[in-house]
Parts: structure tokens; sequence; C-alpha cells
């Protein structure tokens, strides 16, 4: 039978449903529709899918034992190249990643394989079946290893050098590990049970996870530098970035840092079972047009808002948020307000925000993104009324930290400056990766920079790489 030109849709939750719910909204292929897309793959002999893959994913490898039904070879071949494929699989932009280079997606009317639906579908299906997952490491080689951060460079880096036979221990300043994917994503998108289960494989690998430990407080940069034979920064941006016009300090006006940390990792939204109290706006404002301000805004309204209009300063053409997560959101009943660029936030007398002034904005010349750049049109003020604002536009990096480590190189944004094919930094012996290194990025790309941080730091280590002499 022929295979269909069209990818097997995602079973979903309906919008009315969800929208009074955090559970997950994509339920996931059955074993029957995995393997009806596994059978759209050409299996071409130059894969150029697999170019597109941050982490190196044997992506044909993988599919063709799906179609095989050999879901146990498929999973350890997925497992070779991804420590966390069912994250990878729900969150990674696979549409401008490995599924924008698929051969099948050229052709007329098809579209690409389903490459990260594949890819969540073989992680659950491994996680349900395969009782054991634990990868045996080569012969231990006696040298210790120091990761800081536990979001998806610092357990990639870990896992990979963990694998090659090295000790190695994270510093995780939260209560649980996982970074940005605790914190920063809802469990709608990726529940924190999935989470968990991929931590937990990482720790089967004899990493040992230290968590309530801040580097620079509760253990200093100096006793990691004497004890550790290398050290990997990967703490990810998470510093919350403000537009800083007035009203920020209204009440009622948010970073999506705080809002989301709240939601995610402290479980607001399920308050007072979990003592995290959050705001519940009911005319909901974000500021933003990326995944987080989607993230915001569906969480807003799952929180029982009313209204919630996402306002962006360009068109839904440049907004770089997921066209997945977008859909979902306007699905979901979330309005947006192009050519937007809110100018000041509005008070009561008691000091809580009740509106936000905006100016309506036309598009120029590209600017240094390469999108066009948004100006302001003269007289063209209005008001949105709102009780809760989310800002989400973006993020900075933690400079407290940095400052611990005397003499790295940092660029003009505070950013870690390394070498970008192997992650060293100007410190001996230190490397680093993830959005620390390359501002807010996505879970993939931080997992590629662990992965190639844990090949170089393998040859540094065994005297073949050294570019401090």
């Amino acid at each position: 039978m022929k295979p269909p030109t069209k990818k097997v849709p995602m079973p979903e939750q309906e919008p009315e449903e969800r929208i009074k719910n955090f559970f997950e909204v994509a339920l996931g292929y059955s074993e029957e529709q995995a393997i009806i897309e596994a059978r759209r793959c050409l299996q071409c002999p130059s894969h150029p899918c697999v170019s597109g893959c941050p982490v190196g994913i044997d992506i044909p490898g993988f599919i063709k034992k799906i179609k095989e039904q050999d879901f146990t070879e498929s999973a350890r071949i997925l497992k070779k190249y991804n420590n966390l494929p069912a994250i990878c699989g729900r969150v990674c932009p696979q549409e401008v990643q490995c599924e924008e280079r698929c051969v099948v997606g050229k052709i007329p009317g098809s579209e690409p394989v389903a490459i990260g639906r594949l890819e969540r579908f073989i992680a659950d299906w491994e996680a349900t079946n395969v009782k054991e997952t634990k990868s045996n490491p080569t012969s231990s080689k006696g040298k210790k290893i120091a990761v800081i951060g536990s979001g998806p460079a610092g357990l990639t880096v870990a896992a990979d050098l963990a694998k090659m036979g090295y000790e190695v221990d994270i510093f995780e300043t939260l209560h649980k590990p996982g970074g940005v994917l605790v914190y920063g994503i809802p469990e709608f998108r990726l529940p924190k049970s999935i989470v968990e289960r991929e931590v937990k494989y990482i720790e089967s690998l004899s990493v040992k996870i230290h968590l309530n430990t801040p580097v620079g407080k509760a253990i200093s940069v100096e006793e990691l530098l004497n004890d550790y034979d290398a050290v990997f920064i990967g703490v990810g941006a998470g510093t919350p970035k403000f537009m800083k016009i007035p009203g920020t300090n209204l009440n009622g006006v948010y970073s999506a840092n705080e809002f989301l940390t709240r939601v995610n990792l402290m479980k607001a939204y399920m308050f007072p079972e979990y003592d995290t109290p959050v705001k519940k706006g009911t005319n909901v404002v974000v500021v933003g047009g990326g995944n987080v301000a989607m993230d915001a805004a569906r969480s807003a309204l799952r929180l029982g808002a009313k209204n919630v209009i996402v306002v962006y300063r360009r068109t839904e053409q440049e907004m770089p948020a997921r066209r997945e997560e977008y859909f979902h959101a306007v699905e979901e009943g979330v309005k947006f307000k192009w050519l937007t660029q809110p100018l000041r936030y509005i008070g009561d007398e008691k000091g809580r925000v009740t509106g936000v002034e905006c100016i309506s904005m036309e598009l120029g010349e590209p600017d240094e993104s390469g999108r066009r750049r948004p100006i302001p049109i003269e007289d063209s003020r209005f008001i949105i009324e709102t009780d809760m604002v989310i800002e989400a536009i973006g993020t900075d990096a933690n400079r407290f930290l940095l400052s611990q480590f005397k003499g790295l190189a940092l660029n003009k944004y505070g950013y870690i400056v390394t070498d970008s094919e192997t992650g060293a930094t100007s410190l001996k012996k230190v490397f680093a990766g993830g959005d620390i290194v390359t501002g807010a990025a996505t879970v993939i790309e931080a997992m590629g920079a662990g992965k190639r941080a844990a090949y170089w730091m393998d040859k540094f280590l065994n005297g073949e790489y050294d570019p401090w002499r």
C-alpha cells in the first residue's frame, strides 16, 4: 500500500477540553500510527535529515526499525545519540531542523516525515516496555567532572562523559533537576514526569546530582577548580528581562520567568495543594512573540483568564514562536494584536495595573536579525484594559555566578565567550555551552553544545586537545 503524502495526524485533546486542564495536549502515536508514519521515510542514502539534527541522531536508522516493528532496537539507536529523546520529541523545533531537510517534504503535495513524533513514540514505548535502560559506561578513567546546571546542556554533557567512564557531579541551584525543562516549559507541553524519567536514566549512569547547591554560595568556584579535572558551565540564561517602560513596578506586571516558574516548577496551578500562590488575571496581556509568550498566554488561559491578548511589535510572519504552539494558542482562544508596542502601564490608586498604553507599528527595513524593523506610527496610541501583564521578551545571563569565575571572558551581552566548536572558555579546563553562551535558544541546540563539549573535554583530559597552552 502506498504511504500517505501527509503526516499521520497527532491525536490531541480538544481545545474546549484542554483549556480547562494542564494535561498534555498532544497524546502521542499508537503503534499502528507510528508504523504507518515510519513507512513514509524513503531511507535516502544521503540522509540530509541527520545534518539538520544538532545531536546527529541516526534518523533513518531508528525510523527503519519502527517500520520493521523492532521498537527495542529503534530505542537503542535513538539513545546512542540522544540522552533525552522523550523531551526532544515533544519540544524541539523539528520543523526547522531535521524535518526541514527531509526529502519527502520536497515532493510536491507531500509533508516531511514526522521525525519528532516518531522520536517521542519510541522514547515513550521504551519507558513503558523496557524496564532496564542503563547504559554501561566504559571502565573508570579516574577523573572527576563538575557540571554547573542541570538543564539540557548540563544533563547531556554529564551523560556523555559518564558513558565514557568519568565521575560526574552536577550542581543545581533549584530543588529539582531539569533547568528550563522544569521551570520554563508548561506541563501541557512537557509533563514533568517525563523530565523526571529522563533524569533518572542519566542518574542510572552514576551521575550524581546535587540539588539546592548554588555554585558561588553553597560551594565556591575555587573548590570546583581545585577538586575537579574539568568544569562545564551550563546554567542557561534565566535572568528576567523587562522593557523598563513606565509602570513596570505596578502590581500585576510579571516577567514570564517568574510567572512560569510559579506555575510549572512550583505547581501554582494546583494551589492550595501546592502552597504557591499566583495571580489569576481576568484580562491578561502578554508581551512578546516567542515560545515563552505562547506558554505564558496558554497558561494564563488555563488558570481562568477570560481574555488573553498577545501583543507583538511585528507580524505573524516574523514571530519566532513555533507554528504548532501558535496554532494551539489560536485554537484555545488566545487573541493576537500584531504591530503593537507597549509604551507604558497604567495603574489605579492602589498601584495595580489597569491598562497598557500602546502604539501601532509598521515594518521598515530589515535589522540585524534579518527581520524588518518595527517603526512607530504617529498619532496611533491606544489603551488595552488589563489586570495582568506578562512580559516575555527574552532573558539575560546570571551575572553573579559568572563574576565568580575570575578572568572568564564574556561578550558585550554578558554571555560566556567560547570556542564555537569545542566549548572551551578563556579559563583553563573550563568549558561552557547552551543558553549561557548563545543566549536563549532551543533545547536541542543546548544539547548539541553539551554533546560537542563532552567530546572535546574527553580529548582535553586525554591530553589530545589543549587550547590553553
